[in-house]
């Protein structure tokens, strides 16, 4: 299963953190999870995750500001952006530094798996 893409998922609350690795794996990706964005930015997966699912809000960084910390560190992953809090200009500020998806939680594999080929197709076709 290695040359399956690597998705790296960002979540301080573990349950959500261990369902949604649970799902990204019941799609045939490899998944790492992670409590905090500091515990992923300092992990060997920072430079081997195809995409990167990341939980909003989030104590010590939110996911904006890592999206923000990775592009000024010269990191293009794929960005999905989820949270439990939906808020439209959340939302635009995600869209505006390249998410490529925003899910609201709870959100079913089939949206998540859409979201993934967006990212991942993406990514494909940076790296050429």
């Amino acid at each position: 299963m290695r040359d399956a893409p690597v998705i790296s998922i960002i979540d301080d609350d573990e349950l959500n953190r261990v369902g949604t690795a649970s799902l990204v794996r019941s799609l045939g990706f490899v998944a790492h999870a992670f409590p905090s964005a500091h515990s992923f930015l300092h992990s060997q997966q920072l430079t081997e995750t195809s995409c990167l699912i990341s939980d909003v809000q989030m104590p010590e960084m939110s996911g904006i500001q890592l999206q923000d910390v990775l592009h000024a560190r010269g990191h293009n992953i794929p960005i999905i952006l989820i949270t439990a809090y939906p808020d439209d200009r959340v939302r635009a500020q995600a869209f505006a530094r390249g998410a490529v998806c925003f899910l609201s939680k709870p959100f079913d594999g089939e949206t998540l798996s859409r979201c993934l080929a967006v990212a991942l197709k993406n990514n494909a076709s940076e790296s050429e």
